[in-house]
């Protein structure tokens, strides 16, 4: 039997962080750095450090439903980000960083305003969670070198 795989779009950061986190999850088959949530077309990632496309640095991520849940990979995402602070994340300032769940489905939606809402409610954080939940849009693709690119700085200082 075929497994039908499903899409996830997070952003929380600096990219490169974020796919790193996601990579290697057990039922991740595969993940990719881009920009989405703006309105300009084909963005350079030096476009999208402007603070000028609306576009925030993503990572797109398919995954396999029967062995990772949406859940699951919300509750990842939501440990890797502060997501009480919009436009910025660590070092890395501006609204290209600012934290958003983009959802590909009425489900994912839901899941995703839920665990909001439970979070807030069990103030596990010290202020209201302010990760933004938006439709999923146009997905522009990073550039090559920034694929992986722990990934690959990782494997380049182990020579």
């Amino acid at each position: 039997m075929v497994t039908a795989y499903e899409v996830a779009t997070f952003a929380g950061g600096c990219f490169w962080g974020v796919e790193e986190a996601f990579r290697t999850v057990p039922g991740v088959i595969e993940t990719a750095v881009g920009y989405t949530g703006g309105s300009t077309v084909s963005p350079a990632y030096r476009d999208v450090c402007s603070g000028n496309t609306g576009h925030a640095e993503a990572v797109r991520i398919r995954y396999d439903p029967s062995t990772i849940t949406y859940r699951e990979l919300l509750e990842r995402f939501f440990a890797i980000h502060d997501p009480t602070t919009a436009n910025r994340q660590g070092p890395d300032v501006g609204d290209q960083y600012r934290p958003v769940i983009f959802y590909h489905s009425e489900d994912q939606e839901r899941e995703a305003r839920a665990l909001i809402e439970e979070l807030n409610r069990s103030r596990r954080y010290p202020r209201p969670v302010v990760t933004e939940v938006l439709p999923a849009g146009p997905f522009f693709r990073a550039e090559e070198y920034h694929q992986r690119y722990l990934q690959r700085l990782r494997e380049r200082s182990r020579w």
